[in-house]
């Protein structure tokens, strides 16, 4: 690619860009487990559903969804589907997975897989020898209706101490394009998991009930809730300690749109629909980043470092990286460190206004010789 890219720009193409698409499946697993699933069983009806926390594979958000009593159409079966659960973040998924409920040594006792789209999308299709991918769009679920039957489920065999085990295998088809140049560094950073429990608290983030506390930002107020803040926050936790009878608390400094964006993400994991754009996610990614900082979220934080390294080219990254020493980023600093490693972004990063704010951002000894002596 280098000598190829050396050669158009040496014939006048002095603005050429290049990229490769690159194409490799990507395999994540994820062991869900339902404590007292018998009581559970006993407790809803048909077409109740019981959702898994969120979880990451192939770049991807996903979660388990489970009708204990079958979905609406299923009764008397165990209903078992795959949700695609980052749409708005993520964009399109092209997927492979296979689902299995395990006996009581962690063994796979009952299992389908290649599945068809399911009936929460627009097929009634359960085979289990379809080979083709499946196409996740937004907040499509894939699965079967009739995963087994409900008298199949053997208590000594698959509930092993009263709890249920799915395990989900899930092979996204990951395709991007590697620009020349390498904007990004492959620094192997991984944002942690989402918390547990995240169907309550998603709940609670709608409903906001039970909410007993009001947070004034910017003139708007936003109910929550002190036990969620406390657990996830050592600052929230502090300040909540400060003023145990408080029902109201002011926070300054911090917008009230941003501020929004960090209880969603405190109560979902997950960013809001709005910043699904790219104008939206680069707009607000650095002052959100400021206040995940400022209460200690560091997931968020991960999260929206990752965010800004898609944003890193020649006009900006003198900024970037003065923004990432000064708030301690190290995935975002190194791949704008790994962006100007490039003779040709380095060569124009130096012509643009960002220079002198590059060469004060810039600690690393090799880079700032290079930038002071060209």
């Amino acid at each position: 690619m280098s000598a190829l890219v050396s050669a158009l720009r040496a014939a006048g193409r002095h603005h050429l860009s290049a990229g490769t698409l690159i194409t490799r499946p990507v395999t994540g697993s994820y062991l869900f487990r339902i404590d007292q699933y018998k009581c559970i069983q006993k407790m809803v009806g048909n077409g109740t559903v019981i959702k898994s926390a969120t979880f990451g594979a192939g770049g991807h958000d996903w979660r388990i969804k489970c009708y204990p009593r079958g979905e609406v159409g299923y009764r008397g079966y165990i209903s078992l589907y795959l949700e695609h659960a980052s749409h708005g973040r993520t964009g399109d998924a092209t997927a492979d997975y296979c689902m299995s409920i395990l006996d009581h040594a962690g063994n796979p006792s009952w299992t389908k897989g290649n599945a068809q789209l399911s009936d929460e999308t627009d097929s009634e299709s359960e085979s289990e020898t379809e080979t083709q991918a499946n196409n996740f769009s937004n907040h499509d679920a894939f699965g079967w209706g009739a995963f087994m039957k409900i008298e199949d489920l053997d208590e000594e065999e698959h509930l092993k101490d009263g709890c249920l085990c799915i395990l989900c295998d899930v092979t996204v088809l990951d395709m991007r394009t590697t620009d020349y140049g390498a904007r990004r560094a492959s620094t192997g950073a991984m944002v942690p998991p989402p918390g547990l429990h995240r169907q309550l608290t998603e709940d609670l983030w709608e409903s906001k009930e039970g909410a007993d506390v009001e947070i004034e930002v910017g003139g708007e107020t936003f109910p929550a809730h002190r036990w969620m803040l406390a657990a996830v926050s050592p600052i929230f936790m502090a300040e909540l300690l400060r003023s145990p009878a408080a029902t109201r608390i002011r926070v300054d400094g911090i917008d009230a749109g941003v501020f929004k964006a960090l209880l969603h993400f405190i109560y979902t994991d997950a960013l809001p629909e709005e910043m699904a754009k790219q104008e939206a996610l680069a707009t607000m990614a650095k002052p959100l980043l400021v206040a995940a900082d400022r209460y200690k979220l560091d997931r968020l934080k991960l999260v929206c470092e990752e965010a800004l390294c898609g944003h890193i080219n020649m006009f900006s990254v003198g900024a970037t990286l003065a923004f990432a020493e000064q708030h301690c980023c190290r995935v975002l600093k190194e791949a704008c460190m790994h962006f100007l490693t490039d003779p040709c972004n380095l060569e124009a990063a130096v012509a643009t206004r960002g220079f002198d704010q590059l060469k004060a951002a810039s600690c690393h000894p090799t880079l700032r010789h290079r930038l002071e002596w060209g």
